[in-house]
C-alpha cells in the first residue's frame, strides 16, 4: 500500500469514528437521566467483572513501556491493578449519583408581549478527548461526557493502547446491552500521530476538543485544530503572603501548596512575600520547605535573608516545575505582587494570605486567573474540592468554561421561547 493510499485509509477510519459518534450523540439526546445513570452503573460492574482481562491487557502495555525505557513515574501512571480498576468503577458510580444538568432551564423571564424567554442547558454534542498514558482517563472522561449527554471520541496515548482498547470494548458492550447506539463511545486505536491530526480536522463532526497532558501535547493540539479547544498550558501558581497575614496560617498554606502534591498543575511554583514581614517569615517557612525536600530559588532579597536559597533566573519565574522546587521573591507590597502574577503567571490558581478585607477583595477583583483564593491553598482548585463532583480537567480559557470542568461545563445552553401566538410587529 502506497503512502497516499495509507493516508486515505487513515482519514476514512478517523472520520468514520467521528460519524459514528455523531449518530450516537443523537441517540443520547433521547435518553433520560435514569437511563444514563443505569448505563453508568452497569459499566462500573462490567469493569469489575473484567478485571482479569484488563490486567492482562495492561501487562502488554507495561512490557512495551519497560522495553522503551519509560520513566518510573510514567510506568506508574500507566499501571492498572485491582485497586485502580475498583477506583475507575467507583468513579462511574459517583458520576451516576451526580445531578443531571441536561434540560435545566435558566433565567426564564417574561417579556412585555407575554412570551417567556430563557435558556436550556443542553449537551455540546461530540467531544474529543486527547490524552496521554493514564488508562483511567478512558473511563473517567467517558462517564462525564455520557452523563452530560455527549458522545465521546477518545484518543489515548500509544503507551496504553491495549489497556484503553480493552476498557472501551467493555464500555461499548454495556452500551449495546442497554439499548444505546455504540457510537456514544469511540476510540481511535491508531498509534500514529497522523490520526490525531486527522481528528483535529473534523470540524462539524466533533464539537469540542479537550486535551489532557503536558504543555507540549496541548500546544500541538491547539496549533493543529480546526475545532474549539478547551485547555490550560501549564499551572504557574502563586501564593502572596501579605504584611497583614497570620504567619502561622501563611506557613501552613504555603507548605500545603508546594509539598502536598508537587507534581500537579495547581501546586504553588512561586511564593511572593511582602518585604515588611520577609525578615521574620522567610527563615521559618523556608526551613520548613527544605525539611520537606524543597530546593529554594530566590531573588537577591531572599538570598540575603535566607542564604540557603539559590539565585532564581528570569526564566525560572515562568516555569512549571511540577517538582519540589520553589521560586521565592520579596515584593514591596500587593501591587508588585499582582504585577508579578500578571507577568509570569498562567491564569490558573493564585492565592493571597491576608487578614485585610480590602486587600483580599481587591486581589479577588484584579488577579485574572481561573481560580483566585483568599487564605487558602491553590491545591484546592479541583472539581471535587469545589463541590462539582468529578471533573474532566481545569480550563484557563475565558470562553465557555473556566476553572474545574464538571458536568455543567460539558454542556452549553440554547435559548428557548414559550409563546402564546406572539408575532413581531
Amino acid at each position: 500500500m502506497g503512502i497516499k493510499e495509507m493516508d486515505i485509509k487513515l482519514k476514512e477510519f478517523v472520520t468514520g469514528k467521528a460519524m459514528d459518534a455523531r449518530a450516537g450523540a443523537r441517540d443520547l439526546l433521547r435518553a433520560g437521566t435514569d437511563k444514563k445513570n443505569l448505563l453508568l452503573i452497569k459499566m462500573a460492574r462490567a469493569l469489575l467483572s473484567g478485571t482479569e482481562e484488563l490486567i492482562k491487557e495492561n501487562a502488554r502495555d507495561l512490557e512495551a513501556a519497560r522495553g522503551k525505557g519509560l520513566s518510573k513515574a510514567m510506568t506508574d501512571r500507566l499501571t492498572l491493578n485491582e485497586k485502580r480498576i475498583k477506583e475507575m468503577a467507583c468513579g462511574l458510580e459517583e458520576v451516576a449519583a451526580l445531578p443531571d444538568p441536561v434540560g435545566e432551564v435558566l433565567h426564564l423571564r417574561q417579556r412585555p408581549n407575554g412570551m417567556q424567554v430563557g435558556r436550556m442547558r443542553v449537551p455540546i454534542g461530540v467531544i474529543g478527548i486527547i490524552y496521554e498514558a493514564r488508562p483511567n482517563v478512558t473511563a473517567d472522561a467517558t462517564a462525564l461526557c455520557l452523563k452530560a449527554g455527549n458522545a465521546v471520541v477518545l484518543r489515548g496515548g500509544s503507551e496504553a493502547i491495549n489497556s484503553n482498547r480493552a476498557i472501551v470494548s467493555i464500555l461499548r458492550q454495556e452500551a449495546k446491552k442497554e439499548g444505546f447506539h455504540e457510537g456514544i463511545i469511540n476510540f481511535i486505536d491508531i498509534p500514529e500521530r497522523e490520526a490525531v491530526i486527522e481528528m483535529l480536522k473534523l470540524e462539524g463532526l466533533i464539537d469540542l476538543i479537550i486535551p489532557r497532558g503536558g504543555e507540549g501535547l496541548i500546544r500541538a493540539v491547539v496549533e493543529n485544530s480546526r475545532i474549539p479547544v478547551l485547555k490550560h498550558y501549564k499551572g504557574v501558581c502563586h501564593v502572596f503572603v501579605d504584611r497583614d497575614a497570620d504567619p502561622l496560617m501563611a506557613r501552613e498554606i504555603c507548605l500545603n501548596a508546594k509539598v502536598q502534591r508537587p507534581g500537579t498543575c495547581n501546586a504553588m511554583e512561586t511564593m511572593l512575600v511582602d518585604e515588611e514581614i520577609a525578615q521574620g517569615f522567610l527563615p521559618v517557612v523556608l526551613k520548613a520547605m527544605e525539611e520537606k525536600g524543597v530546593a529554594v530559588k530566590g531573588d537577591k532579597k531572599t538570598m540575603d535573608i535566607y542564604p540557603g536559597a539559590q539565585e532564581a533566573s528570569e526564566e525560572d519565574y515562568y516555569k512549571e516545575y511540577l517538582d519540589l522546587i520553589l521560586n521565592v521573591r520579596v515584593v514591596a507590597g500587593m501591587d508588585e505582587a499582582m504585577e508579578h502574577i500578571a507577568k509570569y503567571g498562567s491564569s490558573h490558581s493564585d492565592s493571597i494570605v491576608t487578614m485585610n478585607y480590602e486587600k483580599a477583595m481587591r486581589f479577588l477583583r484584579e488577579v485574572d486567573s481561573a481560580a483566585v483564593f483568599v487564605n487558602a491553598s491553590t491545591r484546592l482548585n479541583d472539581g471535587g474540592q469545589f463541590g462539582l463532583g468529578a471533573e474532566i480537567g481545569i480550563s484557563t480559557d475565558k470562553i465557555h468554561a473556566r476553572g474545574p470542568m464538571g458536568l455543567e461545563e460539558l454542556t452549553c445552553t440554547k435559548f428557548i421561547v414559550l409563546g402564546s401566538g406572539q408575532i413581531r410587529q
